[in-house]
């Protein structure tokens, strides 16, 4: 995990989140202390437990992007789930701990790409020796034969061949040329989906591997252009080279020590009043969810997994529902609270123009495609963010996604006409987009039909 330091976090998530510093102070003193944890001596390592955050605040103010953004910083292995998937144990659906198997999972694809990297220059090297053979097959030699300068001769003749040919690969004067190769088969198993007590998607693997294991591996000879040729070859060396062994204690290894869980919604699994038909996808998962959030063991097909270091963090509109409304043991588990603040006008502005990835500037870019050249003036972009948060307020408050169907309002006409336009300049201002947008602002009935 990169030691970044809390300033630092911060100051990455700034370039794409607006406002929203508590939450954002909260997640870069947690992040930062998973690293922490790993400085500290052995016996008090594993007494150390991550404070696990809850994050409330309407739809659309960011509590998404920060923990996407944070799982890319992280690079550690991480996974967004919605509270509202999941069912209660004994009941069809997705029980709880596949959540731990799906970040194990992702664990092991993200170590084995680490290892593709670090193999791909022996696979390379391998890969061409291969391909050398396929382009200057080695010349038989008859176990019986008697005359052994003939056989060195053939011998070196075969040697300075083959670095002739080793030249010119590498030169790329052979790239024309095509060859027949033989690779190995991707079998493909059917879908095969069981209930049981361990769950549907862990029984689903374990018969595929079964399966695999029982039949042979088949090859197939193929007739490719020889850089196509190359490229296959490496990609079945790099396969061959890889210890999956290693790799999978590595991948569990560090989903135990930096895994990072984002519960998403977990607003809908606030319990109701008891009493009524039993709610299997509420309490019931708020009940399943306390021993992994806690720490616990489960078992996926990678070993066992333990959960007592893994960060979860958690996030809710809360609309309806209050965090009070969530079980006494389950809020216990989730210590740190950060309330994120509603948009105005002026966070809606900085949106459109000071992120790296602001709106403004993509569709800017998504036109520039067509060769047409769009400019904003300021009092525009004051405009669009006017509208939007008029229609927030008349409406549901959906927070900054309220300026992406704004947005596409806007450019409807240009988007629409791009490719047929003579002019390729065009100045976007307060009077054009007053005038797209006029009848969303007047008419309410009409608003009703924009997201």
């Amino acid at each position: 995990m990169k030691s970044f330091t809390p300033r630092e976090i911060v100051s990455e998530l700034d370039k794409y989140i607006i406002g929203q510093k508590q939450a954002k102070r909260a997640v870069a003193i947690a992040l930062r202390n998973r690293w922490r944890r790993q400085q500290v001596r052995p016996e008090l390592r594993d007494e150390i437990s991550p404070k696990n955050i809850i994050m409330i605040g309407p739809t659309g103010v960011g509590k998404t992007e920060i923990s996407r953004r944070l799982a890319k910083l992280a690079q550690a292995p991480f996974i967004k789930v919605e509270a509202s998937k999941f069912t209660e144990v004994g009941y069809v659906g997705r029980d709880v701990e596949s959540i731990i198997r799906d970040l194990t999972e992702l664990s092991v694809k993200m170590v084995k790409d680490e290892e593709k990297i670090r193999v791909r220059v022996k696979a390379k090297d391998s890969a061409e020796e291969k391909l050398l053979d396929y382009l200057l097959p080695p010349v038989a030699v008859s176990p019986y034969s008697t005359d052994q300068e003939q056989l060195q001769k053939e011998r070196e003749l075969q040697k300075s061949t083959r670095e002739k040919l080793r030249g010119l690969l590498r030169e790329g004067k052979l790239d024309d040329r095509v060859i027949e190769i033989e690779t190995a088969e991707q079998q493909k198993m059917p879908s095969i989906e069981i209930l049981s007590s361990q769950g549907v998607e862990e029984m689903d693997m374990n018969l595929k591997d079964m399966f695999s294991n029982l039949f042979p591996k088949k090859t197939r000879k193929r007739k490719v252009k020889v850089p196509e040729a190359y490229e296959l070859i490496i990609q079945e060396e790099t396969q061959r080279l890889i210890d999956m062994e290693r790799v999978m204690k590595e991948a569990v290894e560090r989903v135990e020590q930096s895994g990072i869980v984002f519960i998403d919604e977990i607003d809908k699994i606030a319990g109701r009043q008891a009493g009524q038909t039993p709610d299997i996808s509420r309490e019931g998962v708020q009940r399943d969810l306390l021993p992994i959030v806690e720490g616990s063991t489960v078992n996926t097909k990678y070993g066992m997994v333990k959960t007592d270091h893994i960060l979860f963090i958690a996030s809710g509109a809360f609309h309806v529902a209050k965090p009070s409304d969530l079980i006494p043991e389950f809020q216990g588990r989730f210590p740190i609270r950060v309330e994120l603040e509603p948009l105005g006008e002026e966070e809606f502005i900085r949106i459109l123009t000071e992120p790296e990835n602001a709106m403004l500037k993509q569709y800017k870019a998504l036109l520039e495609t067509e060769s047409i050249e769009i400019t904003y003036t300021d009092d525009a972009v004051r405009e669009i963010a006017s509208i939007a948060t008029i229609v927030n307020e008349r409406m549901e408050n959906i927070g900054a996604r309220r300026l992406h169907t704004v947005m596409e309002r806007v450019f409807d006409e240009i988007s629409y006409n791009a490719p047929d336009m003579a002019d390729k300049k065009l100045v976007i201002d307060k009077e054009y987009v007053r005038t797209r947008l006029a009848d969303i602002v007047k008419d309410e009935d009409l608003s009703k039909y924009i997201l």
